[in-house]
């Protein structure tokens, strides 16, 4: 899901008059739109898991894609997978959640239904689960264990205890995210949407070297019944002269911007051949007067290119948190996309080239990392105000507290997909 910024990003490319493509390029166009997204949702998961393998807290599992795994190995505790879903990726950090007896009648219930004798065990590691120390509740798993290998039991009853047994050590293990330092979970949980905002800055910092700095005076397109194309000005013109006076990409525009609507003379190069156009008289248009052009760009060097693309960053993340606050009063729920919506922007992005496509995925990733510090569970922004919370509490909150606070993040979330999804099937065209 995206909020934000995205449609006022790209209102500029659904303004174009867009070739009529055959559904087969219509379907490449989709699937690349959608591996892109997986690829930002496997950037994020990527982020947790080594954020959390650089404080300690080994993940059990990381996956490329989701299960049933295709293929997978297990190399110094960690089990490595790609699964047949291929739609991002997924990150398994021990011990998430303090356990409480819940978890063992969920995991040993089958167990137990087959072979009473083992209520005993199972009990005991329940009530080990109210005490403060997590070597008790170690004792008696190790107890139940011994019990389970002396029982024979079904495949699902066993299957079920086995993935109890190794749940409940994760969580009680030194390695439980429940038990760690308030900085270690912290770097862990915001190590995922800081990887998609870096992503972001990674992706506008190729396109500023490369394509995307400053206009140049070459003219990439010209919008339909605009004073350029009434004009006679054509895509690749390169305008090198405005009412005699040369002129810098720059230059062009300030000599557009600033004629107050006064008709201008163009002196382009053509196919090799210097000529004339117009007079072209710029329309106002949002409070400045344009043309109707788009330029190519020149790329900027590296340091200012990595500098513009922190400096656009920041804004395109004001404009965003600005339409979360104004969705909040009741306003803006035109700002919000479900999947359907993105998936939509992207494959046209895709079809408009490489740059178009990576710009929208530079802001799609940015929206993605945003939208994932909210603070609301299970979004990683819960996750980091829980972890304040406890750390300043200096204890751990109830379990029940987690259930509760997800409930409510869940709702949330579920009616921004409603809101989102509403509006992708209005614009349906």
């Amino acid at each position: 899901m995206h909020v934000g910024s995205l449609r006022e990003d790209w209102r500029l490319h659904e303004q174009r008059a867009r070739p009529h493509r055959p559904v087969e390029d219509r379907l490449v166009s989709i699937f690349i739109a959608i591996l892109g997204l997986a690829l930002l949702i496997l950037v994020h998961e990527a982020g947790h898991f080594f954020g959390s393998l650089a404080v300690g807290l080994r993940p059990r599992r990381f996956y490329v894609g989701f299960p049933p795994a295709v293929l997978k190995t297990t190399r110094n505790g960690i089990e490595y997978g790609i699964g047949a879903v291929p739609l991002g990726g997924f990150v398994s950090i021990p011990g998430m959640l303090r356990p409480i007896p819940h978890d063992v009648d969920r995991r040993f219930a089958h167990a137990a239904e087959e072979a009473p004798v083992l209520v005993g065990p199972i009990d005991r590691v329940k009530r080990s689960l109210g005490t403060a120390e997590p070597s008790v509740g170690l004792e008696a798993l190790d107890e139940l264990e011994l019990a389970l290998r002396e029982r024979k039991l079904s495949p699902r009853a066993l299957s079920s205890a086995e993935k109890g047994l190794t749940e409940l050590r994760d969580a009680l293990g030194p390695e439980a995210y429940w038990k760690a330092a308030t900085w270690r979970r912290l770097v862990a949980i915001l190590a995922g949407p800081f990887s998609n905002i870096a992503l972001t800055v990674v992706l506008l910092g190729i396109l500023f070297t490369t394509v995307g700095g400053n206009p140049s005076q070459v003219i990439a397109s010209v919008s339909a019944d605009s004073p350029a194309e009434r004009a006679g000005l054509l895509a690749g013109d390169r305008v090198i002269a405005v009412d005699g006076d040369r002129v810098s990409g720059e230059g062009l525009g300030d000599k557009i911007l600033g004629s107050e609507g006064r008709p201008l003379l163009l002196t382009v190069v053509r196919d090799g051949e210097r000529l004339e156009v117009g007079p072209v008289t710029p329309a106002e248009i949002d409070g400045g007067y344009r043309i109707g052009i788009l330029r190519e760009g020149v790329g900027l060097p590296p340091l200012e290119a990595s500098w513009r693309s922190v400096e656009v960053t920041g804004i395109v993340t004001k404009e965003i948190v600005l339409s979360l606050g104004r969705l909040v009063t009741g306003d803006g729920r035109e700002d919000v996309a479900s999947p359907i919506g993105i998936t939509r922007v992207s494959s046209d992005a895709v079809q408009e080239g490489a740059v178009s496509f990576l710009w929208v995925m530079a802001l799609i990733s940015l929206s993605v990392g945003l939208l994932n510090l909210l603070p609301f569970l299970p979004l990683d922004g819960g996750h980091v105000l829980f972890a304040l919370l406890e750390g300043a509490r200096g204890r751990v909150l109830k379990r029940e507290v987690y259930e509760r606070a997800s409930v409510v993040g869940i709702a949330l979330v579920v009616l921004l997909f409603f809101i989102g999804l509403t509006n992708d099937i209005g614009n349906l065209s």
